[in-house]
């Protein structure tokens, strides 16, 4: 299992210079969570760092709230949960893991105290907010792998998140898909809306021409 702490500080701010869509292009859809992990409050910046992982039953919260004060410094929070009736959640607990320098948390369930954690700017990433709080009682390992919109997630697995959605890259692969995306973005970079559109047109022509279109 990767620990969080084996990520170098750069690969954090590297990713968090690569928008959702590039990543989403280069590692196709079963790495972009679904729809409904959306941010909570806008504008959010785009948030990225290692995974570190959290399972919670519906209607408890508790390894949640034990994870802020273990999670290290730079960590996106991933929580699995699926509840959509409690919190798993609120301003304090935000607030404390934002003193504690995580930077974001990903939840495939609900918070609460919304008004809370955008005054904050505290960027989270949920199904949405319901006022009532979760149970704990629950004691469940922490940094196991989890599955959270959909996608499977495992602790020190880069998350990029940002207003276009969330983006899990496997740490095996981090160097790798840094490089093609940077290659691909100083390629974007130094093309010309004409261009784009020449290529763009040639294309699309070629592939209604090989499917047999006349107009």
């Amino acid at each position: 299992m990767t620990d969080a702490t084996e990520f170098p500080d750069r690969f954090r701010g590297e990713f968090q210079d690569i928008p959702t869509t590039t990543l989403a292009d280069l590692l196709g859809r079963d790495r972009v969570m679904d729809i409904g992990i959306r941010p909570l409050w806008t504008p959010v910046p785009r948030v990225a760092g290692p995974a570190f992982t959290v399972s919670c039953p519906p209607g408890d919260n508790l390894m949640l709230h034990a994870a802020i004060h273990r999670a290290e410094p730079g960590s996106v929070i991933v929580v699995e949960s699926g509840d959509l009736d409690r919190a798993l959640a609120g301003g304090n607990v935000c607030a404390v893991a934002r003193r504690r320098g995580v930077v974001a948390f990903v939840a495939d369930g609900l918070i609460r105290d919304l008004a809370e954690v955008r005054e904050l700017g505290f960027p989270v990433f949920a199904r949405g907010v319901i006022p009532v709080p979760g149970a704990k009682k629950a004691v469940r390992p922490l940094n196991e792998p989890v599955r959270c919109g959909g996608v499977r997630i495992e602790a020190g697995d880069m998350v990029v998140a940002d207003e276009e959605g969330v983006v899990a890259v496997p740490a095996a692969r981090r160097e790798e898909i840094l490089g093609a995306a940077r290659a691909r973005l100083e390629k974007e970079a130094a093309e010309s809306l004409d261009d784009w559109e020449r290529s763009h047109r040639a294309r699309i022509d070629a592939i209604l021409a090989e499917r047999g279109y006349q107009g």
